[in-house]
């Protein structure tokens, strides 16, 4: 598939066929995935393929908590676990264990344990550069050594004719998840990609155009760009 096509069509897919992915067919996406970026070239991604039945049922368990303190937060209006306008999270904006006993279905949570593809992302954490660490606001530099490594395992699918997507908000429960796979203290949880036959592709996604996120000179300049997406 035609890169552009790929980066343009590359949606986030939560319902899958039954259909099976085949190990060849993974380890290829994964070979290509493993091209990407990281601070040093220390490609600090471990990456674990998540097959029993047993640990999946698990995995899902965790999520489902996680999903209810998500939506906990959507309810009352609220981006989850979002800092607040000083840069900083300050501590929980709801009533979390009120939220972990309350039901949340949800199609993909309710359904995760038999998606075709389970990937767990981790993130070594000795080989990330974290540069903005010490800077009084919530740190995101050292996602840039990872995640362009999940968003290339997404687009390595699509041009497999398989669909997915990655997810964060299992990284709530990541003491449970390490206890179940045997991490060490070095690794941080860093998501959970779903991947397999999509039960439907969208034709097309909707983004903001460039114009919308882009200034010239200063964040308050003017706008750049003026071509239709």
């Amino acid at each position: 598939m035609e890169l552009r096509e790929v980066m343009r069509t590359t949606a986030a897919i939560r319902s899958f066929s039954t259909e099976e992915v085949e190990d060849a067919r993974l380890e290829r996406i994964l070979e290509t995935a493993r091209f990407a970026p990281s601070g040093g070239n220390r490609q600090p991604w471990r990456v674990v393929v998540v097959k029993e039945p047993s640990l999946r049922s698990a995995l899902a368990e965790c999520y489902q908590v996680a999903w209810r303190e998500y939506t906990a937060h959507l309810a009352h209006g609220l981006v989850p676990f979002a800092p607040d306008a000083t840069g900083r999270w300050e501590g929980p904006a709801i009533d979390l264990e009120a939220a972990r006993r309350k039901e949340a279905p949800n199609q993909f949570a309710d359904n995760l344990a038999s998606v075709p593809v389970m990937l767990v992302l981790f993130a070594h954490l000795p080989s990330l550069a974290v540069l903005d660490n010490g800077l009084g606001r919530q740190s995101i530099v050292g996602g840039g050594s990872i995640y362009p490594f999940s968003h290339n395992v997404l687009l390595a699918a699509r041009d497999e004719g398989l669909g997915g997507v990655m997810t964060t908000v299992i990284c709530r429960e990541e003491r449970r998840v390490k206890e179940l796979l045997r991490s060490g203290p070095e690794l941080a949880l860093a998501g959970l990609l779903a991947l397999g036959v999509p039960v439907r592709q969208p034709k097309r996604l909707s983004r903001k155009q460039v114009a919308e996120f882009t200034t010239i000179d200063r964040l308050d300049g003017p706008a750049f760009g003026s071509l239709g997406g």
